[in-house]
């Protein structure tokens, strides 16, 4: 697995809160938000199933590697404790298309009803309000452009998963990586070398098409539809969100009605754009948050955004940036 590139030593807390059953459960949340259950190519030639659990034990030991803190690292290994299943497909039927932040507020409840994570925390004397919230520790999140573990995490993770990056191009840009300190007076991961720096920006930039693609923003939003019906029609709670895929698919598939559009969703192989509303066919017009990434890098002035000083990056980030969502998609 290519997360063997973030450190060589675990601490075994790390291990054994990964093992508990409300972790365990993010063995069954994808990454991907639902849209690798769908036939669009790009995820059906994905090298693995790249789930929460995978992302979450990768940050958590990116952020062990650069601070041995293990509050912090905890804190990063909780951080999508609480993601539902499709993860912020839930964010879109809640009308959070942007931010993406309606399904944190079950964090701090989930890991204090969990009976084996307290239980950890309290027999190594660690305060559950210090690994409650990752967005405290600036190794562990920061805002865009920023970058943080959890950044770097799903960054290689969707390089290598779905864009076949190689282990050795994975293992240089983490190896390049150290801890500095940027414009604002914060602790920010840095790139050493200016060429591995622009590696890892183009990486991060097909990943941020992809996450604002017409097939993500699509199928997030007719899965969020999807979902809310069968929660309106009493066919899940709330509650089942926070199960597991498997099993809400199992109870989609119960209902006829739903189980029509499961299978419809399941088998959409591409997705086309019109200006105009299609006539007799069902479409969609939706935004969807930007990600990106515009790290800083060592120079012989101090360190920099990778941006300020490669005029045809900036050129790339700012068209990114400009991406018009004013477009209505339809499955074909």
């Amino acid at each position: 697995m290519y997360t063997s590139i973030y450190t060589t030593n675990t601490p075994t807390m790390l291990n054994q809160l990964a093992a508990t059953p409300e972790m365990r459960r993010l063995t069954d949340v994808g990454m991907h938000c639902g849209c690798e259950y769908a036939k669009i190519p790009i995820y059906s030639n994905s090298r693995f199933r790249y789930t929460r659990l995978i992302h979450s034990i990768g940050a958590a030991n990116i952020i062990w590697h650069f601070t041995k803190d293990i509050k912090q690292a905890i804190a990063g290994l909780l951080h999508d404790i609480a993601t539902p299943v499709f993860a912020h497909t839930i964010d879109f039927m809640n009308n959070d298309h942007v931010k993406q932040e309606s399904t944190e507020a079950r964090t701090y409840a989930i890991i204090e009803n969990s009976v084996e994570i307290m239980s950890l925390l309290k027999s190594n004397n660690i305060d559950i309000n210090d690994v409650c919230d990752y967005h405290k520790y600036p190794i562990a999140d920061n805002d865009t452009p920023m970058l943080s573990a959890d950044r770097l995490e799903y960054t290689l993770g969707d390089g290598h998963c779905i864009y076949h990056e190689n282990l050795s191009q994975m293992a240089a840009i983490y190896n390049d990586l150290y801890v500095g300190t940027n414009e604002h007076g914060v602790a920010e991961l840095c790139f050493n070398t200016q060429d591995i720096a622009k590696k890892f920006v183009k990486i991060s930039l097909r990943n941020s098409r992809l996450y604002v693609s017409n097939e993500d923003r699509y199928l997030m939003q007719c899965l969020a539809e999807i979902i809310r019906d069968a929660i309106n029609t009493g066919t899940l709670t709330l509650d089942d969100l926070y199960s597991t895929e498997s099993e809400v698919t199992k109870s989609l598939k119960k209902c006829p009605q739903l189980s029509i559009k499961w299978n419809e969703y399941t088998n959409i192989v591409s997705i086309s754009a019109s200006k105009v509303k299609p006539p007799d066919v069902y479409s969609l017009k939706v935004a969807a948050k930007k990600r990106y990434i515009n790290p800083l890098v060592k120079t012989q002035e101090g360190v920099k955004r990778i941006a300020e000083i490669d005029a045809n990056l900036k050129m790339e980030i700012d068209n990114f940036l400009s991406s018009d969502f004013n477009n209505w998609l339809y499955a074909v």
